[in-house]
Parts: structure tokens; C-alpha cells; sequence
């Protein structure tokens, strides 16, 4: 117990212990002890009452405490003096705390980003900033409770807002405030009862895209004419007659079709990336799967064993020029990646979600973790030298990603260095169908080895 608290309650035990002798001997002095020590007791007991009803109603009524003096009085006055002092400290932090509110509010006021906070139940407008103005037409106070479907029509937000913090991320749309504004969408779960919709002008950043996407097309384009007229030359040279020549000759080749070959790619992933839809078709996969067979056999040449199983008995809605172009891309890496003598497995199984995966699992070399996350990104290699001893182009795995954005499935790859890596291609329920009548549709379950190709 602190010392002033200490010393009040001995000042009031004190002051109570006086009158009650006091009330004691005048008892005794009447002959009426008992009484007078009763009296004198409930007497003391209405002062402390009167003194506790006049501290709770000012409590209650919310009024500052006066400051009791310093080092005076009995245990009410310290009490008073604690109260005051705690007061004073809740002000303190008060004050610091609506300071801190204005501040963060300035900075999410001055933020180019449109922030949305949203009822998670109602789904109505709680607070946004000055830019949502701009970006989404969102005005505080005056869209305050307004429902926030309603309030960004066209843009179809139920079913994404029912996604909550599963909900993935618009990247590009136009905004219901200017159809000129391209934006982003993220919605930001931050708690129980609130979301956090932030939204940003993306419009610049598509622009550079499209920039990007049109020289690399434009150059790519450009690069296959000159590419032909070498080849054409290089064709023209006879190894016989240019004995000496033959190895820088053998070389020039090698070097023009992997060249060829990456243009082709740059080609395509500028298709892909200027998609924003596919002309959707019945994808046949027994079919699909035997073309897979046979091209891994080919490029295999009998190194490895190549089995594919097909378990899943159904198909798939989509492109199938796009998947041949994913899954060729799969097997194609997984042979040019796998020691001979390994084992390639292609498998269409069906998924715990109602959907389909196709998997590619190889036994080769594997990938060390840290690379994983990368694999998909343009000219990304985790070797450079074995890419350049396999010919690949680093482009391989960009296609087949964007193949599955197109429809609307996802890659996930698992690796072990020294045991190999599995590749998998993940179909929604939405994207499955019933197995197509194909008079010549072979067996769902082929097995292709190395050693018979």
C-alpha cells in the first residue's frame, strides 16, 4: 500500500477510534455505555454513507472530481484523491488515443488507394476515403449504410463479397465511378464484423503491360523472317562438302532452332497474355492423353518409362489446342529433366472438390525450395547450364500458367531434390463434363514404356 493511502486509513481508524471512546465514557458517565457506543456507531455509519452517495452520484453523473488537498483528510480523501488522479490519467490516454485516430484517419484520407470499410454482415458502407470518390463514386457521410453491391453496380461483387477472405483479387475492371479507370479489387478481412476493400487505379500499369506485350509480340514476329532465310542457308550446306565445317555447322543449327523455338514460345505467351477469354469446346481427354503418350515416347527415344492412367472418366470444358499446349509442356519438361532410365507418370485422376487434377511426376533431378515459387515466371531457370544442355526455352511454365488462368485452374508443383517433382494441373468442378461419345476414344488406362517406343 502506498504511503498516503497508508496514512489516511490510519487517520480515519484513528479519527474512529476517538469517538467511539469518547462515546464510551459518556456512556459510562449517564450509565447507559451500550447505547451510546450504538449511537455513536450509526452516527459514524451515515457520515461514511453520505460521503460514499455524494462520490458515486458525481462519478455517475460524469463530473470532474475537485482535487482533494494534498496529505489531508481520512481514507475518503485518498480515495478521492486516487480517483482524481485516475481521471486525469484516462483523459491523458483519451486524448492520445483521438489523436492517434485523427492521424491514421489523415493518412487513409490522403492515400491514393480507395478505402472501403464494409460491414461483413450487411455488407453496407461504414467509412471510405477521399479517393474512393474518384475511383469507385463512393462519397462519406453521404453513402454511409448504403449497400455496397448497389453502390459499385456494374460490377458484379455479390458472389465475390460471399467469398470473403477466400475471395481472390479483381485485377483488372472498370470502375463504376469513370468506365475509363481501369481498377483492382482486394478485399481484406481485418476482423470478425469488418472488411477492407481497397481498390487502385491500375490503368497506368495495363497500359505498360500492353506496351510490353506488343513489342515482345512486334520483335518476335519481326525475328522469324531472318531466322528462316538462315535456316535456308544452313540447309543449303552439305556436311560432305564442308567436312571441315561440320561441327560449327551442326552447332549454327542447333543454336537457329532453339532460337525458332523460343519465338515461337514468345509468340504464344503474347497470345495467351492478350486473352481474356478462350473459345470454350468438349475436351476430349482419352484422346488428349494418347497424343501425350506418343510425344513422350518420341522425345523420350526409349530413355525412360512413360505410363499415363486415365481414372478420372470424365472430360473437360475448354480450349483443347490451349491444354495440348500446357500438358505437352509438362511431359516435355519432365523427360528433358530426368536422368535416362527414370520414370515419367501422367495421371488424370478425379479431385476431393468435384473437380479433375492432371499430374506429371517424374523421378529426375528435382527443385530445392527456395525456386519453387518462381518456376512460373518468364526466362526463370533453376539451372542455367542443364537448361541450356536440355534446350529449353524458360518459357515453358508461363505458358501453362496462363493456359490455366484462362480457365480458371491452378498449377501446384511439390519437389524433392534427388527424388523428383510432381506437377499438377487442378480443374474446378465447373470445368468438368461428362465423358464424350468417341467412337475412337481409346482405353482410359495406358501404359508406355521406354524400352518399346
Amino acid at each position: 500500500m502506498p504511503p498516503t493511502s497508508k496514512t489516511s486509513w490510519q487517520r480515519t481508524l484513528a479519527t474512529l477510534a476517538v469517538v467511539l471512546a469518547l462515546a464510551l465514557l459518556a456512556g459510562l458517565a449517564i450509565g447507559q455505555p451500550w447505547p451510546a457506543l450504538a449511537l455513536a456507531a450509526l452516527a459514524l455509519l451515515a457520515v461514511h454513507l453520505l460521503r460514499l452517495r455524494r462520490i458515486m452520484g458525481m462519478i455517475d453523473a460524469r463530473m470532474r472530481l475537485p482535487p482533494p488537498p494534498a496529505g489531508g483528510g481520512g481514507a475518503w480523501a485518498g480515495m478521492e484523491r486516487l480517483l482524481h488522479r485516475a481521471r486525469h490519467e484516462v483523459g491523458g490516454r483519451e486524448r492520445r488515443l483521438v489523436e492517434m485516430m485523427r492521424a491514421y484517419r489523415a493518412v487513409a484520407i490522403a492515400l491514393p488507394d480507395a478505402l472501403v470499410v464494409v460491414d461483413r454482415n450487411t455488407q453496407r458502407v461504414i467509412w471510405c476515403n477521399a479517393a474512393a470518390d474518384r475511383l469507385l463514386g463512393l462519397d462519406y457521410p453521404r453513402d454511409k449504410g448504403a449497400s455496397l453491391c448497389e453502390r459499385l453496380q456494374p460490377l458484379p461483387l455479390a458472389h465475390w463479397l460471399s467469398a470473403g477472405r477466400h475471395a481472390e483479387p479483381i485485377i483488372d475492371a472498370a470502375s463504376p465511378a469513370d468506365p475509363a479507370i481501369r481498377i483492382s479489387l482486394r478485399l481484406i478481412p481485418y476482423s470478425d464484423a469488418l472488411w477492407l476493400l481497397v481498390a487502385r487505379d491500375v490503368g497506368k500499369l495495363m497500359r505498360l503491360e500492353k506496351m510490353r506485350r506488343d513489342f515482345v509480340a512486334n520483335v518476335s514476329h519481326e525475328l522469324r523472317t531472318p531466322l528462316t532465310v538462315i535456316h535456308g542457308y544452313l540447309d543449303m550446306l552439305e556436311p560432305d562438302e564442308t567436312s571441315d565445317w561440320e561441327p560449327i555447322i551442326s552447332e549454327m543449327r542447333r543454336q537457329s532452332q532453339r532460337m525458332t523455338q523460343l519465338v515461337e514460345d514468345l509468340l504464344t505467351l503474347s497470345r495467351l497474355e492478350a486473352q481474356d477469354t478462350i473459345e470454350e469446346d468438349g475436351v476430349a481427354m482419352s484422346p488428349m492423353l494418347a497424343t501425350l503418350r506418343r510425344e513422350a515416347g518420341a522425345l523420350s527415344q526409349g530413355r525412360h518409362d512413360v505410363t499415363v492412367e486415365d481414372t478420372a472418366g470424365v472430360d473437360l470444358r475448354g480450349s483443347t489446342r490451349e491444354l495440348h499446349s500446357a500438358f505437352s509442356n509438362l511431359v516435355a519438361n519432365a523427360i528433358r529433366y530426368t536422368p535416362s532410365g527414370g520414370r515419367i507418370a501422367v495421371r488424370f485422376a478425379p479431385a476431393e472438390d468435384g473437380g479433375a487434377v492432371l499430374s506429371v511426376e517424374d523421378s529426375g533431378y528435382g527443385i530445392p525450395e527456395p525456386h519453387i515459387a518462381r518456376l512460373t515466371e518468364r526466362f526463370y531457370r533453376v539451372s542455367s547450364s542443364r537448361t541450356r544442355e536440355t534446350g529449353g526455352t524458360g518459357l515453358g511454365l508461363a505458358i501453362v500458367k496462363h493456359v490455366l488462368q484462362l480457365h480458371q485452374a491452378r498449377l501446384d508443383i511439390a519437389s524433392e531434390v534427388g527424388r523428383g517433382s510432381i506437377f499438377s494441373c487442378h480443374f474446378g468442378p465447373g470445368r468438368i463434363i461428362d465423358r464424350l461419345d468417341d467412337p475412337h476414344e481409346e482405353p482410359h488406362d495406358q501404359t508406355h514404356t521406354g524400352e518399346s517406343a
